[in-house]
């Protein structure tokens, strides 16, 4: 399992209604940091499994559902627990500021 990418359409049914909690990584295709991390983000989904979902969404594709989420920058990851969005990480983190956010929020 990897990294599933959603538009503004599918956006409510796959990030919030995917589970307790969703890591949702905000960015670009032609944007460098966020080529770095979404190795990142595909290594945490095969280590979490099904404690989390992880989705990327493109702002270039979706530029209302980023400025909804106060996305000003790129990458953004925003994390989702119940539906709601309880944490946000601004630019590119080590692996471990995921993992830590994904064991707070995760069941």
């Amino acid at each position: 399992m990897s990294v599933t990418t959603i538009d503004g359409q599918s956006f409510r049914q796959a990030a919030l209604g995917a589970g307790a909690t969703t890591l949702v990584e905000f960015g670009a295709k032609w944007c460098p940091p966020c080529k770095v991390l979404l190795p990142i983000l595909d290594e945490l989904q095969q280590e979490e499994g099904e404690r989390v979902t992880i989705l990327q969404v493109d702002c270039d594709e979706s530029p209302e559902l980023a400025s909804e989420y106060g996305v000003m920058s790129m990458p953004t990851v925003i994390v989702f627990h119940n539906g709601e969005p309880v944490d946000k990480f601004i630019g590119l983190r080590p692996k471990d500021v995921y993992q830590q956010a994904i064991a707070r929020y995760a069941e």
